[in-house]
């Protein structure tokens, strides 16, 4: 029997492309003793960040990812967070400020062999978080998801409530 408290068994973290999400899990993952599942490396071609892998494997993987007693989950994308919302027991959304997720993005630069093109396109999509509608990966339904999840929830809005949230576990 694990001695993690039950609400930090399954997290499923969420929020816009710079905000923070694979820095928290890391973090969180130590302090849970395992390794965070990031949802980039289930979407996309191993080594091939942007080739796309196909929709039904990747959400089978998705779905057996939350079949298992223990997990820890970020990504953007809000198709897949629903697939595993339903076996959640603790719920992060990180809306930080549209300018701090394109500052953190242009931080980290590049990344995965991509392209110049592809990193403009990349802070574009980050700026439209907010305009964008009916779609999966925006605020509008991830401000959704977490006001429908019922269970213990957390929506962290500034790097100082990120950090506020890692020092209040006391594991």
């Amino acid at each position: 029997m694990s001695k993690l408290p039950h609400p930090l068994r399954r997290v499923l973290i969420f929020g816009n492309g710079g905000s923070g999400k694979t820095w928290l899990a890391t973090r969180l993952g130590k302090v849970l003793g395992h390794a965070p599942v990031h949802l980039d490396d289930v979407r996309w071609e191993p080594g091939r960040y942007g080739i796309g892998r196909d929709r039904q494997v990747v959400d089978e993987d998705v779905r057996s990812i939350a079949a298992r007693d223990f997990w820890l989950i970020e990504g953007v994308y809000g198709r897949l967070a629903s697939l595993a919302i339903t076996r959640a027991t603790t719920l992060i959304f990180l809306d930080l400020p549209d300018d701090v997720c394109l500052e953190n993005i242009r931080h980290r630069g590049l990344q995965g062999g991509g392209s110049v093109a592809s990193f403009e396109e990349l802070l574009h999509w980050v700026a439209g978080y907010r305009f964008r509608h009916n779609n999966w990966n925006s605020f509008e339904a991830h401000d959704r998801m977490f006001s429908a999840f019922e269970g213990p929830k957390h929506r962290l809005d500034c790097r100082d409530s990120v950090n506020a949230y890692l020092a209040s576990l006391s594991l």
